[in-house]
């Protein structure tokens, strides 16, 4: 709740200024890319529905509700508060216990057509899990998709 929620609040009061250090949890599993970098464009488009969820959680970040297991308008709260800002930082929040891919980068790409050129993932770097899932419709002749080009993909530099 708690690393969820100050990244709410910091999307929200900051405007997606990039964290550089962030208190990253124990229960996180994977690694994060750092900086948390927020799409500006996601940030923009999914801003309201953060302020809702500001105000859903709220009570319970203050200490007025407590915080319960089987409390399913908090659960389900936060299940949205961490599918939007997987969105806006490009990378998965994956804690301890679940069955879900460890957290770090993605790329999920819609296109309906490639006329030039379109990249899904390029660093000189990867730490921890990537993954790059496309859809597309057409690629033109003459365009070219890659899903991912990088230098290095692991957590630990060669020997």
């Amino acid at each position: 709740m708690t690393f969820l929620y100050q990244r709410l609040e910091r999307l929200l009061d900051r405007g997606g200024v990039p964290e550089p250090d962030p208190e990253i949890p124990a229960e996180l599993m994977g690694a994060l890319t750092l900086p948390l970098q927020a799409d500006a464009g996601q940030l923009a488009a999914r801003r309201q529905e953060l302020e809702r969820l500001r105000g859903e959680l709220s009570v319970y970040h203050r200490g007025s509700a407590p915080i319960g297991l089987t409390d399913t308008p908090l659960l389900n709260a936060l299940g949205r508060l961490r599918g939007i800002l997987e969105e806006i930082y490009g990378q998965r929040l994956t804690f301890v216990g679940e069955e879900r891919q460890e957290s770090g980068p993605f790329v999920h790409q819609r296109t309906e057509r490639v006329a030039g050129q379109q990249t899904g993932m390029d660093a000189d770097e990867v730490t921890g899990a990537a993954s790059v899932l496309q859809e597309i419709g057409t690629v033109e002749q003459g365009g070219i998709n890659i899903g991912m080009r990088a230098r290095r993909i692991g957590s630990s530099p060669p020997s």
